[in-house]
């Protein structure tokens, strides 16, 4: 069933009209006033030194060689094979593939 408020098309007031009684029925969560939303500051401003914490530990670090993503197919008998060693699986056998071709 499509949503009663589709974005697709402008709303009618009538359908502005039951959004706003919605949000005036919610006395968990009232609507901010334009007050509260000029106090907003952004994370970074407010939070420095734990916004520079994050974006250090965001991702990996990058490899001297970078891989390359591909879609494979294998066995399964040979993906649990390697599985079965724990972690590192995907490497292990990267390993055995460079030494394969000669790598």
């Amino acid at each position: 069933m499509k949503d009663k408020f589709s974005s697709a098309r402008p709303l009618t007031d009538a359908e502005e009209a039951d959004i706003q009684a919605m949000i005036a029925s919610d006395p968990d969560n009232p609507e901010m006033t334009e007050e509260e939303l000029k106090e907003f500051r952004p994370f970074r401003e407010v939070f420095p030194d734990l916004a520079e914490a994050i974006d250090r530990k965001l991702g990996r670090p990058k490899a001297k060689t970078t891989k390359k993503a591909i879609s494979l197919r294998l066995d399964q008998e040979v993906i649990e094979r390697f599985k079965a060693g724990g972690e590192g699986w995907q490497s292990r056998m990267n390993e055995v593939l460079r030494k394969a071709v000669g790598l």
